[in-house]
């Protein structure tokens, strides 16, 4: 009977020793192969382990804010119930009760609107930045700190355009403070944390990633928001979106969400845009923003082609102001500045933010491209005015006449008095008056109307339809593929739009 072993006989030995240094030889070159002749492939980064540290280290800084409006109270007459009905008398003892009804003698009593929000402390001395829509017109603020401690806030300053508001409270000893971060380094990626007062509960971290960078919700003329998917709901505006070195790279703001709690759509007004509103606030209790006195249009790809940029860029002035800085600069209508003061102006969005925050009086460079050729003007700038008003356009009702001439689904007159009677016009109104646009034309498309005019073509002055179709017919042999077509309403208020010619 034979016994079967885990034991190796000494031939059998040699040949396992000798197989597994073949074995180890070919391992090693491979390994050498791998280490000179691969590239390494690029790793995600993995999630913090914990967040616990970094929210120790700033929630002491993060508050809740409470602001309480007082609001006269206004009597409501009863509902009118026919005559006689059963329920006349309820409602009539129900209303009185509230005293909210016609036979209440009691004065009215003004009530109280309360709000919620959040907030931090960037400077030990008590200085609190939160959103300005938190706050609103409240005439009694109350900052809470994480340890229950509650103190009277007084108000330095506040900006409804980028919704920023700057607090201040007194305290014995020295609070608990974050700074801010360079938000312009962070990319779509980059791990980020809230802390706030969602639904009252207090204090409350979440944490996502950046999902976008420089998002336009049209809330306001310098939108410029850090979109993420770190959960912000109702009463986290004005608290602190954190980096992961616990630097404040924005201010959360806004949700998009038809629920109205977080789908992880949250917007947060960067650093960047922030910090010089609230050093404003903080030196002058108000926001002194530059001001260059032009009106500004986007540039499509038409209109690039037809002023010789090469590609889509910069912003079209469509206007100058008469008492601006610009208009003594030398800036005209139809230039497109492509940078201000050494900073690229990728479209006409950047540049009300670029010159919003450069500081009034400082004198800048100004780059435009002029008929194709790029020069460099100086500017002082201004102060804005927030009384500035914005002309609307005007919407000729009446059917337009018989035109002389048709171009670009377009039906033009020569000025006329009739015309200027008819569509409102301005007596120092100058150009070709549209009477008819197709409805089926790129002209329509465009929004271009009847009782608007021509003033230029391609930056010539036009003052006959004739001036018109020789122009675009020019345009045509030189090969190119659309016109740029200075209009005006009625008011004078003037746009550029380009048209295909094709």
């Amino acid at each position: 009977m034979s016994i079967a072993t885990n034991a190796l006989a000494p031939s059998e030995t040699m040949q396992v020793r000798r197989s597994l240094r073949r074995l180890a030889a070919s391992a090693l070159a491979v390994l050498a192969f791998a280490a000179t002749a691969l590239p390494l492939p690029a790793y995600a980064r993995s999630a913090p382990e914990s967040f616990a540290d970094l929210v120790q280290e700033v929630m002491p800084a993060v508050v809740n804010i409470s602001a309480s409006t007082t609001v006269e109270a206004r009597n409501r007459t009863l509902p009118q119930l026919p005559p006689g009905t059963p329920f006349e008398d309820l409602f009539e003892e129900f209303f009185n009760r509230r005293g909210q009804g016609n036979g209440d003698s009691s004065p009215s009593r003004p009530r109280s609107s309360n709000s919620l929000g959040s907030g931090f402390v960037i400077d030990p001395s008590g200085i609190v930045v939160t959103n300005n829509h938190v706050i609103g017109d409240a005439n009694d603020i109350s900052v809470i700190f994480p340890d229950g401690t509650r103190l009277k806030a007084e108000i330095v300053g506040k900006d409804s355009k980028v919704d920023l508001a700057v607090l201040k409270v007194k305290s014995d000893k020295p609070l608990k403070a974050v700074k801010f971060g360079d938000s312009e380094t962070i990319r779509p990626g980059d791990w980020v944390m809230a802390i706030g007062n969602p639904f009252a509960l207090g204090g409350s971290v979440t944490a996502g990633i950046v999902s976008a960078r420089g998002r336009n919700i049209d809330s306001g003329p310098y939108d410029n928001y850090i979109q993420t998917d770190a959960s912000i709901n109702k009463g986290n505006s004005g608290g602190p979106l954190f980096n992961m070195n616990g630097e404040v790279i924005g201010i959360n703001t806004a949700i998009l969400s038809p629920t109205g709690g977080s789908v992880g759509i949250g917007f947060a007004v960067p650093a960047s845009t922030a910090v010089p509103i609230i050093d404003q606030l903080r030196q002058f209790g108000e926001t002194r923003r530059g001001w260059l006195g032009v009106r500004i249009q986007n540039v499509d790809d038409a209109t690039a082609e037809a002023l010789n940029l090469g590609s889509a860029r910069g912003a079209l002035i469509a206007g100058v102001d008469d008492k601006g800085p610009a208009k003594p600069a030398g800036l005209e209508v139809g230039d497109v500045i492509v940078r201000f003061d050494g900073r690229e102006v990728k479209d006409s969005r950047d540049l009300p933010r670029i010159v919003a925050s450069t500081p009034v009086g400082k004198a800048v460079d100004v780059t435009i491209v002029r008929k194709g050729q790029e020069m460099t003007k100086q500017v002082t700038l201004g102060r804005l005015e927030d009384t500035e008003k914005q002309a609307s356009l005007q919407q000729p009702s009446t059917e337009p006449p018989t035109a002389t001439r048709q171009a670009l689904g377009l039906n033009m007159s020569g000025m006329t008095d009739e015309l200027r009677r008819r569509f409102s016009l301005k007596d120092d109104l100058k150009g070709v008056v549209i009477t008819r646009v197709d409805p089926n034309s790129a002209a329509s498309d465009k929004r271009i109307q009847a009782g608007e005019v021509i003033v230029e073509v391609n930056q010539e002055p036009v003052t006959s339809p004739a001036d018109v179709t020789k122009r675009i017919d020019d345009l045509k042999a030189q090969g190119r593929k659309s016109a740029l077509l200075l209009v005006a309403n009625a008011q004078g208020e003037v746009r550029f739009v380009a048209l295909s010619i094709e």
